[in-house]
């Protein structure tokens, strides 16, 4: 989305306070013995009360307020009253909703209370590429630079990047230009980012696989490769010079 008014960007920030928000309290209300259903309506609960609604649910008719993947779930995980969280859970949650028109985007993995299955190593590298790859982001700057920022620090890290996932534009809708922010890089893609734009980054940094497949639920993804995968994602206003973090109040760098 292109930012033309101060409205428009009131409206950017309201809506990406809410999910940030709202991903903050949902990763803070995460327990061992608790439901990924009873996770997600905590969440729902909070969107409604915000008057915001679930994005995936409303753009998809996804079977849950919010993305609730665990372990070896690489993304798109469905909420369920099965799904019980261990200690050591690997767990990403992704949240994103419309407010007044406007729509925002963001995400985030964590490890739930000891690490005993060592999943932080993979949990830091995700916020810290995703760190840098936003750092680098400017109007002008092409797209395929940023895919090759975050795959080369993906592979200093000693992982890989999942290549059919990707951060896109976002604002009067959850999916907009550019469609395609990779991972990775696109020699022949010459896009650029341009100023005043709404973009969602995301990492999908991988132990093993560079592919996301589908399972016979029609919406959960894993790894072509198995392993584990994390994901981080904020909601970015780009400018000429470090871009504003509309999706700050999600705390995934505190």
């Amino acid at each position: 989305m292109s930012i033309t008014t101060e409205s428009e960007l009131i409206g950017m920030k309201k809506v990406s306070e809410v999910v940030g928000t709202t991903l903050k309290l949902m990763r803070e209300y995460a327990k061992v013995g608790m439901s990924t259903k009873e996770l997600d309506e905590y969440g729902g609960n909070i969107l409604k009360s915000y008057g915001a609604k679930s994005a995936p649910y409303k753009t998809y008719g996804f079977p849950g307020y919010s993305c609730i993947s665990i372990n070896e779930e690489a993304a798109h995980g469905i909420p369920s009253e099965k799904k019980i969280l261990k200690e050591g859970d690997l767990i990403n949650i992704d949240v994103s909703a419309e407010l007044n028109g406007f729509w925002s985007d963001n995400g985030g993995s964590f490890v739930l209370g000891k690490d005993i299955n060592n999943h932080q190593p993979l949990v830091d590298a995700s916020k810290n590429i995703l760190h840098k790859a936003i750092s680098n982001i400017k109007g002008g700057v092409k797209i395929a630079d940023i895919g090759y920022l975050i795959e080369t620090e993906a592979k200093k890290y000693g992982y890989k990047v999942i290549k059919n996932l990707a951060g896109h534009g976002v604002g009067k809708s959850l999916h907009e230009e550019p469609e395609n922010i990779l991972n990775y890089r696109v020699k022949n893609n010459r896009e650029r980012f341009k100023k005043n734009t709404t973009v969602a980054i995301e990492t999908f940094i991988s132990t093993n696989s560079t592919i996301a497949i589908d399972l016979s639920d029609g919406w959960t993804l894993i790894g072509n490769k198995g392993g584990y995968v994390t994901q981080h994602e904020h909601t970015i206003l780009i400018t000429d010079n470090y871009p504003i973090i509309l999706t700050k109040s999600n705390g995934i760098w505190d």
